[in-house]
């Protein structure tokens, strides 16, 4: 299992000590340091709509220039920035297998998914 995220954010953190606590094994990549491929992206966008990867809500979206928000309009465009500003990705993301198990951090789903 892995998880993908970056070690300041808030949500990771929930994520990293509820997975800790519950003794369940993951790996944790750090998107900021360690990026994400093409191939991960290409993956995760067929699991999931560009919209719902990108984090719109983040500090890294608001800060980027309208102009800049308007190119990302599909899966294309989307994964482009995510590989350009990978903080710009909603996290965390928990996969296994290649799959996606759970964006986002909600305890009582990962009670759900995890036990």
């Amino acid at each position: 299992m892995k998880l993908y995220g970056i070690p300041h954010c808030s949500t990771v953190k929930k994520a990293r000590v509820w997975l800790d606590e519950n003794k369940i094994p993951y790996t944790f990549h750090d998107v900021k340091k360690q990026g994400v491929s093409q191939a991960t992206l290409d993956c995760w966008l067929n699991q999931y709509a560009w919209e719902k990867l990108v984090n719109r809500a983040g500090m890294t979206w608001r800060k980027l220039s309208d102009e800049e928000k308007a190119k990302v309009t599909d899966k294309t465009s989307a994964a482009a920035l995510m590989m350009a500003k990978t903080s710009v990705i909603k996290r965390p993301i928990l996969e296994q297998d290649q799959v996606i198990l759970m964006l986002g951090f909600n305890d009582a789903l990962y009670k759900e998914i995890l036990k």
